[in-house]
């Protein structure tokens, strides 16, 4: 013998209800994934770097360039000179202008060391504006 207990309608009824387990499973897998990562992505040395309000600078229609080559060598313009004379050779290039502003560049294999000193020769020079050149990315 058997019963039916229920005497409704055979079909099954719409459930219109959102099922939003496996969502929150996701969202807190990703949660911790972050939590885990966030850590690992920050720079071991912490650097308070102060910021810069300068505005760009408009190039000279003829930059005075000081190359520095990688065997320690200096070469203004195109004109190899010697570290002992840099400092007249600037004077007479340049017209004795101890404001204008010289354009370093030195070959990645330099030491910095030695771009230490020739920035050291430039300032002994009386040469205060040597702006650092490089590639742009």
């Amino acid at each position: 013998m058997s019963v039916k207990l229920d005497h409704g309608e055979d079909e099954l009824a719409e459930n219109h209800e959102i099922n939003v387990t496996p969502f929150i499973d996701v969202m807190l897998v990703l949660l911790i994934i972050f939590m885990v990562a966030a850590p690992l992505a920050t720079v071991d040395v912490p650097v308070d770097l102060p910021g810069s309000t300068a505005e760009r600078q408009q190039k000279p229609d003829t930059p005075l360039y000081l190359t520095l080559k990688t065997d320690l060598s200096f070469v203004l313009k195109d004109t190899p000179v010697a570290r002992a004379d840099l400092a007249r050779v600037l004077d007479e290039t340049t017209g004795k202008k101890k404001d204008e502003r010289i354009f370093l560049r030195a070959d990645k294999m330099v030491p910095y060391g030695e771009l230490m000193q020739a920035m050291n020769v430039l300032r002994s020079a009386g040469y205060l504006k040597v702006a650092l050149v490089g590639l742009e990315q």
